[in-house]
């Protein structure tokens, strides 16, 4: 039975909230928490507390009882106070990091919840920390949440080595990558507004996949908005929709991607890139959820979560007044950093090893090998493009190889196609003229935009500072309506 009052030693607030509100308490029952308190009355409840939630318990008084008990038991959990006699929570984090003995498991209990030593629980390593006076469901809600993040965090992990689609799309073991993974399944449970923020083609849309999979609104639909590829004009209706009659072309009511997202996730990708005309009324939807299509008064209400993404500096944004400062404090709830290829090199040879078997010269072919030559050669590049780069290098090796061994002849790389430009005294030699050289390199710079924007282009014009239309007359002019660099379709988005 849990006790109506508290020692007096420490305040404590009890505000037992409706059971059926609280978090779902989890599945396996008799996970074993350590409390570790030196207060007997507070170690205590808290015993009886988890107790009655099913949770199998463990106590200590003191820091060395938990340096003890912890190596032995191996608990699920540790609630820990902060101030405990011989060793304190600081130092007894220390210790087990130590010992190889991780430390994030740990909950710590403080009644100073701003000071120093929290904060460096925090850095420690510690899951969280719950400040005095604090209410039951407040420890029960912290406790579950970490079970639930645990759940998630393991899923994610199955799912990898299970070779499940969606999960293959995320594909690396660098604690860099180790560290994506635990922010999705931590922020995956809530509700929370999450901004991912990455280089081109370092797998930003593939993140907001996995927060969506693992998210309550997986139900629903996740609907993509790439506003780069939408003229300015036209961004406010494929958002939210408009009237018939309500601007030229209007012919009837069109449905915008908010109403589409209703119980699911929209993907806001490259938000950085949204007007500032239309950043207040995106605002207001976060905050209201509730919108007005365009031509319309009637409010719309919308239950939709958020995910958005970036390879722009947001805060640089702000700072110089392309983006407003409240939309960006509401987008970046949850921050997740999407690392470069080159930061997490180790990951190449696994990510050459998926990708040769997801692109195969033919649906019968067993999947192309690569010589330890050109794996070293694709290792030591540096990947302006990231993954997505990488990707489209196998791809096309594959093909020139017919699905054989991959060697240096078929890679292609940015490096041969920049030489076999810029050798300016064989172009000389040969009596090639500028205008034919400046014509060569313009023609594979476009090509370039084209291939970093994924062949979308409103997003390469924007790259290469020039009109659509110019972009447009130039792609006509050097042949490349069709198909771009590496294969990328470059006629797919007008």
């Amino acid at each position: 039975m849990r006790p109506a009052a508290f020692p007096q030693r420490i305040p404590m607030t009890v505000a037992v909230a409706d059971p059926a509100k609280r978090a779902p308490s989890p599945p396996e029952s008799r996970r074993r928490i350590l409390v570790a308190d030196d207060d007997a009355a507070i170690r205590s409840m808290l015993v009886e507390l988890l107790k009655d939630e099913g949770y199998a318990t463990l106590e200590a008084k003191s820091g060395n009882e938990v340096l003890r008990l912890v190596p032995v038991e191996e608990p699920d959990l540790l609630l820990m106070d902060l101030r405990m006699p011989e060793q304190d929570g600081i130092q007894i984090m220390r210790r087990l990091k130590t010992q190889d003995i991780s430390v994030n498991n740990i909950i710590m209990m403080t009644a100073f919840g701003t000071s120093s030593a929290a904060i460096e629980a925090m850095h420690l390593g510690a899951y969280d920390y719950i400040t005095k006076p604090f209410d039951l469901d407040k420890v029960l809600f912290t406790i579950q949440r970490y079970f639930e993040q645990q759940r998630l965090s393991r899923e994610l992990a199955r799912s990898r080595t299970e070779g499940k689609a969606l999960s293959e799309r995320i594909v690396g073991n660098t604690p860099e990558m180790q560290q994506v993974y635990k922010l999705i399944g931590q922020v995956a449970g809530s509700d929370a507004n999450v901004l991912i923020i990455g280089e081109t083609g370092a797998g930003k849309e593939a993140v907001a996949e996995m927060v969506h999979q693992y998210s309550s609104y997986s139900k629903g639909e996740l609907v993509k908005v790439n506003l780069t590829a939408l003229p300015a004009t036209l961004m406010e209706s494929e958002l939210f929709g408009h009237e018939k009659g309500s601007f030229t072309g209007a012919d009837r009511q069109r449905i915008g991607r908010f109403e589409m997202a209703h119980k699911g996730t929209i993907f806001l990708d490259e938000i950085g890139d949204m007007a500032l005309s239309l950043q207040a009324k995106l605002l207001r939807v976060l905050q209201e959820r509730e919108f007005e299509r365009v031509g319309s008064s009637q409010t719309v209400k919308v239950d939709v979560r958020v995910v958005a993404a970036t390879n722009k500096d947001l805060k640089a944004e702000v700072d110089a007044g392309r983006f407003r400062e409240d939309l960006y404090q509401r987008l970046a709830v949850i921050t997740i950093h999407v690392p470069p290829l080159r930061e997490r090199k180790e990951d190449i040879p696994l990510l050459v090893e998926h990708f040769l078997q997801k692109h195969r010269f033919s649906d019968a072919s067993a999947p192309a090998r690569i010589s330890d030559e050109s794996l070293t050669r694709l290792i030591s590049h540096d990947w302006p493009g990231n993954v997505r780069e990488l990707e489209h290098t196998i791809e096309r090796a594959v093909v020139l190889s017919r699905g054989g061994v991959i060697t240096n002849h078929h890679l292609l790389m940015d490096e041969d196609r920049e030489v076999a430009i810029l050798d300016l005294n064989q172009k000389l030699t040969a009596g090639t003229r500028l205008t034919d050289v400046l014509t060569e390199v313009e023609s594979r710079y476009i090509s370039r935009a084209l291939l970093r924007s994924d062949g979308n282009r409103h997003a390469a014009a924007k790259a290469l500072g020039i009109d659509i239309a110019v972009l447009e007359k130039k792609l006509s002019e050097h042949g490349l309506e069709g198909r771009g660099e590496r294969g990328v379709d470059v006629s797919r988005t007008k």
